[in-house]
């Protein structure tokens, strides 16, 4: 990664483009904020989750917001239930699933090069 920095910009959430992610672009739609084509390590972006059961090991730090809907989040032989405006923190290396029949999440995760 080099020294150089994207300058600022405004992203207006109207005019974002969701992709599919991976092998689950059936479950789950993502669009980037910022992240290593920036020059940081830090990626940060939106996540839109449809009928979504998704088995995942992360391999970075995240910070998940729930904006709109219900989210399932099991880890550690529990289950995370969180709502509009609930946050949860994931260590790297948590294996977890993600689970949604609909919302729309904000993530944070480092190093961005997930």
């Amino acid at each position: 990664m080099g020294n150089e920095k994207s300058p600022l910009r405004v992203m207006r959430f109207d005019q974002l483009q969701f992709e599919p992610r991976f092998a689950y672009g059936e479950m789950a739609q993502l669009v980037e904020v910022c992240g290593t084509s920036d020059g940081t390590e830090l990626c940060a972006g939106w996540a839109r989750f449809t009928d979504a059961r998704i088995p995942w090991t992360i391999t970075y730090d995240e910070v998940l917001t729930v904006i709109e809907g219900e989210f399932r989040l099991h880890a550690n032989g529990s289950v995370h239930e969180l709502g509009p405006r609930d946050s949860i923190w994931l260590p790297a290396g948590t294996d977890l699933v993600y689970e949604s029949a609909s919302s729309l999440v904000y993530f944070s995760v480092h190093p961005a090069n997930w």
